[in-house]
């Protein structure tokens, strides 16, 4: 199976301790799975009794850490729901609750969210040509019309409860990095021309999934033809083994008994809507291949330009 294969090249990162931070987080995504997995808030004692919840739980959720938005991020992202473009892959329904963590962990409305992953054999679009490592067919062979600068990429903007929702996949794995996506929250600016613009970044960070359900996944079609080693959550450059605060997702199967139905991801993420994140980052080289890096990755290509070798 993909996921038993542990990189060795990567210094092992021991997992931190669950301190009393992180039950004060996971008291707080209780309401955020309450408010996240309502589509759209029907009342506003409804609003007020998520954020009340929160309040009685914990106060507030710890602001989450920012980490570097890697090597594969494109400017220009579309403001959709669904960001598969027909992408296959086992379906995943990402629904994200913002909140500000300087304000009680109120909703933070108008919030926009932008994702961005790579697919079931590891390419990232705007960056096709890049080797995922191990072995996998090239990514022009999965059949879909996806076009490759814009797919498993878009924003959505937050509702009155600070929730949005994606319809996506669950991504697939390159090495040396475990199966993430990348997010970032944006404040103060538009929708225009499909896209959004202006206003400033307030936080970048990366979302993780639990590696017996990540390994589980990958021994189906069509990640099965992605073989190689795969990195565990323990062996991540980025992941901290802070839990929830660190961007670990609870997911929750469509099917328990069949896996290939999908899931439903959800988080609550915590941020400082004053705050401006350049998307350096802190953390673990923010994802961005060491020197064994894959052939055609971008490595120190400028935020938001693709590299010579990628795809146009």
């Amino acid at each position: 199976m993909t996921g038993n294969h542990k990189d060795k090249s990567i210094t092992r990162r021991r997992a931190l301790a669950v301190t009393g931070g992180t039950v004060a987080a996971g008291g707080l995504a209780v309401a955020g799975y309450q408010a996240a997995f309502a589509d759209t808030a029907t009342t506003a004692e409804e609003a007020t009794a998520a954020s009340a919840s929160a309040s009685e739980s914990s106060g507030c959720m710890t602001l989450m850490s920012s980490v570097t938005e890697g090597p594969y991020y494109l400017d220009g992202a579309l403001v959709r729901k669904d960001i598969t473009e027909g992408k296959s892959g086992v379906p995943l329904t990402l629904r994200l609750t913002v909140v500000d963590a300087t304000d009680g962990c109120t909703p933070v409305e108008g919030a926009a969210v932008e994702i961005w992953h790579c697919d079931a054999w590891g390419y990232y679009s705007g960056y096709t040509t890049a080797n995922p490592g191990g072995s996998a067919p090239a990514e022009s062979e999965d059949g879909s019309t996806a076009d490759d600068d814009t797919y498993l990429r878009g924003y959505q903007i937050a509702n009155a409860n600070g929730v949005v929702k994606f319809e996506t996949i669950f991504p697939g794995w390159y090495t040396p990095r475990t199966c993430h996506i990348h997010l970032k929250v944006h404040t103060g600016g538009q929708k225009e021309d499909g896209t959004y613009e202006g206003g400033k970044v307030n936080y970048t960070g990366q979302l993780f999934f639990d590696d017996t359900i990540a390994e589980e996944i990958f021994t189906l079609e069509p990640y099965s033809k992605h073989s190689g080693s795969y990195t565990t959550l323990d062996d991540d450059m980025v992941y901290d083994g802070g839990g929830a605060s660190s961007g670990l997702l609870t997911l929750e199967a469509v099917h328990k008994k069949d896996p290939s139905k999908g899931y439903k991801g959800f988080l609550t993420v915590a941020v400082d809507p004053d705050a401006e994140n350049t998307g350096a980052g802190s953390g673990g080289g923010g994802g961005t291949p060491p020197g064994d890096a894959p052939s055609g990755a971008p490595g120190d290509a400028p935020s938001g330009t693709p590299s010579a070798s990628a795809s146009s």
